[in-house]
């Protein structure tokens, strides 16, 4: 008989144990090699691992994943890890939320098993464009990454240089950073990046439109030439194709679906509205009411609009916060930790502050303004929908937004169902008007004489109302002619006898000009007297302090 074991299985051959041949007669069809009894091999069973276990992936990896509760890797994973193993450049293109983060950390913490980080000198480098972001993957590797003694350092902006000197000063293996953060450490000396080995660039359609692709040029090249460089986008604009072809090595294109699209999972809409503020914004709490929204995240285009959308939610009895750049780092931190634990419900978000968060649990996503560029909608909607869950999106638009849809509409390839909402245009035009509902200035609509004179503390200088009076001019005094310069030469110019006399001209009436400044000056003269009489006083000056005498030199001082 044959014991085949699992071992020998995923070896690829049978592991095979001799037994005593007279105990047991052969059977027909077995066959004899070597004197060891052999079954056939169509009779052999043979275990073959699928999900992550066929991937190539450590036992110590694949319990963390599956403690994690993933069982079956996504497209991107199933064909891109392989290739991350085989130690391949990358260009990996799929939508938001198929797993991208996971299919460069896993085999990631695989081959930085083995090996040691220096001080300063990490092993590997990752790119992001967010701080949020960046936090991510840093907890996407601590989640993979528990049974595999792996040290990881988080270089972001908003955060004290002292604790993230400290970590580097250990020596990482894996450093998460921003490009500029990254380039501050470099430049102050705490950081080289000549043993990078393994370079990824995350979201990097993103980081062009923020104005990183400059600063990502300068880090690649200051990373050693024989590096490992793994590629993500979920777009592939020209400009990304040029920064691929310049520093990745005959890549291997991991492509899951076509680039700028959409996932199947989520329903779309775009909902009318008029153009007006107050409509989008009855739009958007009418959307939450009708269809019992639990929690959701909201798109502005603005941070001002961010702040005053989350303000009107909370108004209105919902559990809303906002999240945009120019919030401090703590803040936004806390707000997002929020949202994940579900003590907020509404997370009202810009661009740069929601791109590329794993919050699996979002049902809808609403966009309040309609994007500038159609690539920020493909990454907005990619929020929901997420690990194969269904995902709902609405789009407010106006009459003004017509050309972004039509964008977005080319962009993915498809049209999107519009629809507008029962009696919103006519709720706006039963709304009163501004001047009667009140507000900061109540005011305003009516004329000056309607409002009240805005009290005057009396302070006790009053200057006079009365006119000044006109004090008369002095008549102009005649010019005097000027003298002629006396020559104290006994030489004679002989000029001097065909030069006609100066002809005396009489003294002009004074021109109007003048007669102006007279004014002026007589008027100034006259508001001495008007103004308060502390501006009068005399100041008495300190004296003058008295210079000392020269010195004199005496006779007996010169002599010496």
């Amino acid at each position: 008989m044959t014991n085949v074991t699992s071992t020998g299985a995923q070896a690829g051959g049978i592991e095979v144990i001799p037994s005593d041949t007279s105990a047991t007669p052969p059977d027909a069809g077995t066959e004899f090699k070597d004197s060891e009894l052999v079954s056939p091999s169509p009779e052999v069973e043979e275990s073959v691992p699928s999900g992550f276990a066929a991937l190539g992936l450590s036992p110590d990896v694949l319990k963390a994943v599956e403690l994690s509760g993933y069982t079956i890797p996504t497209p991107i994973q199933a064909q891109g890890i392989p290739h991350v193993l085989r130690r391949r450049d990358i260009i990996g293109i799929a939508q938001t939320g198929t797993g991208k983060t996971a299919s460069f950390t896993l085999p990631m913490i695989e081959m930085l098993a083995r090996g040691r980080a220096k001080a300063r000198m990490p092993r590997s480098l990752i790119l992001e464009p967010t701080r949020e972001l960046a936090a991510q993957v840093a907890e996407s590797f601590e989640k993979y990454g528990k049974f595999n003694k792996l040290s990881m350092a988080l270089l972001i902006g908003g955060t004290s240089f002292d604790e993230q000197d400290r970590k580097l000063d250990r020596g990482v293996d894996v450093l998460i950073a921003t490009p500029g953060r990254l380039l501050d450490h470099f430049e102050r000396g705490k950081l080289m990046l000549s043993q990078v080995q393994i370079l990824v660039i995350d979201e990097a359609d993103r980081m062009l439109d923020m104005g990183f692709i400059p600063d990502v040029e300068r880090i690649c090249k200051l990373i050693p030439f024989t590096r490992q460089t793994l590629f993500y986008s979920a777009t592939m604009p020209p400009e990304i194709q040029r920064l691929t072809e310049q520093f990745l090595h005959n890549p291997v294109r991991v492509e899951v679906a076509r680039p700028a699209t959409t996932a199947t999972n989520i329903t779309q809409e775009i909902i009318e509205v008029p153009s007006n503020d107050w409509a989008k914004r009855e739009a958007l709490r009418r959307l939450i009411r009708d269809n019992a929204v639990r929690n959701a995240i909201v798109f502005c285009n603005r941070k001002h609009d961010v702040d005053i959308v989350a303000k009107s939610l909370q108004k209105h009895g919902f559990n809303a916060a906002p999240l945009h750049g120019d919030l401090d780092q703590s803040i936004r931190t806390r707000t997002l930790d929020g949202f994940r634990a579900g003590q907020i419900d509404f997370l009202v978000a810009s661009d740069v502050a929601a791109r590329g968060l794993d919050i699996p649990a979002v049902s809808h996503v609403f966009n309040y303004d309609a994007p500038f560029h159609p690539d920020d909608y493909v990454h907005r909607i990619g929020r929901t929908g997420r690990a194969g869950r269904s995902g709902h999106t609405y789009m407010l638009v106006t009459p003004r937004d017509a050309k972004y849809v039509e964008a977005i509409e080319k962009l993915i390839g498809t049209t999107i169902p519009a629809r507008r909402l029962d009696g919103l245009a006519e709720a706006v035009e039963a709304r009163p008007p501004r001047e009667d509902r009140g507000g900061r200035d109540r005011n305003r609509g009516k004329s000056n004489r309607d409002r009240k004179p805005y009290p005057v503390k009396p302070h006790g200088q009053v200057a006079s109302m009365a006119p000044a009076e006109a004090v008369a001019a002095a008549p102009a005094a005649a010019p005097q002619p000027h003298p002629q310069p006396i020559r104290h030469d006994n030489r004679q110019d002989h000029r001097q006898k065909h030069q006609a006399q100066p002809k005396q001209h009489a003294p002009k009436p004074q021109q109007p000009r003048e007669r102006e400044r007279e004014r002026e000056r007589e008027t100034v003269e006259d508001t001495r007297s008007q103004l308060p009489a502390f501006l009068l006083r005399p100041v008495k000056l300190p004296p003058a302090p008295e210079k000392p005498a020269p010195r004199t030199r005496r006779k007996a001082d010169v002599k010496a």
